[in-house]
């Protein structure tokens, strides 16, 4: 068989597993609960695998390798940004969230948590957080769409058409019929095989390229500062935005709902170990092929035409093409898994939050799951219309939905679980001006201070606004009451 042919069965493969475990779940998945938050039964193994495959995707084994192999280890201070910032979010949200959306109504969505949370009797702030998810959410979809285009494109001579509405039917099948418990066991799965990728990737470069001294050579005769952390590339305000990235897990709802569904509180801190020691070993490994890019193909244009399919080249090239399918397979699973997630909520923001905020009727049992599967095909279709012709890298495509959501509802998620003078009108304030600064200063270009990431200005003025406006109204005493309840509760949990 031709190598393509052979990578192509690894592939079927691949995608056969993933719809199987659609198949599974549809069977578990019996009414809204299940089908938004999987009935809060997820263990530790699962949600951290969960919550780092669906926070990494296609950035992990295609954006970040193809920054790193253009410009050296300088691009690396996103990553350790992110990984402060997980860490983080772990040990200072996960436990105190998962409590806490059990006393404020057993809330099964981002939104609907900060609806309960502060008594929102109007239903505003869960209409407006769902827009918002509905926003954001349709490009981060797109993302990842406009990711898989790219890599049919570059694996199998596809069109990039072709290969988008390849991804976009696969992910839109098994997230369609099985809901979180797919998305939740798909990304476990998905979680592995990005992780085994990473690891013998790096290790046959190395050794196709003779060994730990003789890539660094290799390296080095290519570019000299290529190791550096730092150098004539950093800039300040470069280093501060990059490690600003940590900043945005405090409000990526693919990434929270992770810690709503886990079966208990006290099993944050073994998710929390198993989550970053995934992450870490993702990164340096994603770190390391895109520096033996360097090495293999001396960033020559001819060899290698995107940096961003790196980790793709070299898989073809140094592994039997059987065996190369699977590494290629590692990229679908960064990429679909992160879609899945993000499909998921978006159908929770729109069916869960928006709907029953506008006409203020629940739906439960197979009513509340058909309009969850009607909710994910439409914004699968909407994101793929944007994705048929893209005009932003992949990385641009995620660093503005990233800031958007960080400084949306972090300084929100951090306020609910730590400030008990938070009010609605505070939430509102904050989660409206948090996501405009950050929509209108990542689309004005400039020098300067206008060079910082988006999120920062956008954090800022979110956290500070909410603030200003709850010390200038009241929550309620039962609100109050609540945050003491659920201060208390978690911490004898813990």
């Amino acid at each position: 068989m031709s190598a393509h042919t052979w990578q192509l069965v690894a592939i079927v493969i691949y995608f056969v597993a993933m719809i199987a475990i659609g198949v599974w779940s549809m069977g578990r998945t019996k009414n809204k609960g299940d089908y938004m938050l999987g009935g809060r039964g997820l263990g530790p193994v699962a949600s951290a695998l969960s919550a780092g495959a669906s926070d990494m995707s296609g950035w992990l084994l295609m954006g970040l390798p193809g920054a790193l192999y253009a410009a050296g280890l300088v691009e690396l201070w996103i990553a350790i940004g992110l990984t402060a910032g997980a860490w983080l979010n772990w040990k200072f949200v996960a436990p105190r969230l998962r409590t806490y959306t059990e006393v404020a109504g057993d809330a099964i969505t981002v939104p609907s948590f900060y609806s309960n949370r502060t008594h929102d009797s109007r239903g505003l702030v869960r209409i407006v957080a769902g827009i918002i998810i509905l926003v954001f959410f349709t490009f981060y979809v797109s993302s990842g769409m406009v990711a898989g285009g790219h890599f049919f494109e570059a694996s199998f001579g596809t069109s990039y058409l072709t290969g988008m509405l390849i991804v976009f039917g696969v992910v839109m099948l098994y997230t369609l019929i099985g809901g979180f418990l797919a998305v939740s066991y798909t990304d476990v799965v998905q979680g592995l095989t990005m992780l085994v990728a990473l690891v013998l990737v790096p290790i046959a470069g190395i050794l196709h390229l003779g060994g730990p001294g003789a890539t660094v050579d290799a390296i080095r005769a290519v570019d000299p500062d290529a190791l550096q952390l730092t150098g004539g590339a950093l800039t300040t305000m470069g280093l501060v935005s990059s490690l600003a990235w940590g900043l945005g897990y405090f409000g990526q709802p693919h990434i929270i709902t992770r810690f709503m569904a886990l079966r208990s509180s006290q099993q944050a801190a073994q998710a929390r170990r198993i989550g970053i020691g995934w992450m870490a070993l993702a990164c340096l490994g994603a770190a390391a092929t895109a520096l033996i890019g360097v090495g293999v193909y001396q960033r020559n244009e001819a060899e290698l035409a995107n940096p961003e399919t790196v980790f793709l080249d070299l898989g073809m090239l140094l592994f039997h093409p059987f065996v190369a399918g699977f590494m290629l397979a590692a990229i679908l699973a960064a990429i679909m898994s992160t879609i899945s997630s993000q499909l998921i909520v978006s159908s929770s923001a729109l069916v869960e939050d928006i709907y029953l905020g506008i006409t203020g009727r629940e739906v439960s049992g197979p009513v509340g799951v058909n309009l969850g599967r009607v909710a994910v095909l439409v914004v699968s279709v909407a994101a793929a219309l944007i994705s048929v012709e893209p005009s932003d890298t992949i990385l641009e495509l995620v660093a503005f939905a990233w800031a958007g959501f960080g400084a949306a509802f972090g300084p929100i998620t951090l306020l609910s679980l730590y400030w008990r003078r938070l009010t609605t009108a505070g939430t509102l304030a904050g989660m409206i001006t948090g996501a405009v600064v950050a929509f209108v200063w990542g689309r004005t270009e400039g020098t300067g201070l206008l060079e910082l990431y988006e999120i920062v200005p956008g954090f800022l003025c979110g956290l500070v606004v909410a603030v200003v406006v709850s010390l200038l109204t009241r929550p309620s005493d039962r609100v109050e009451a609540e945050f003491d309840e659920a201060v208390a509760l978690a911490s004898r949990r813990i």
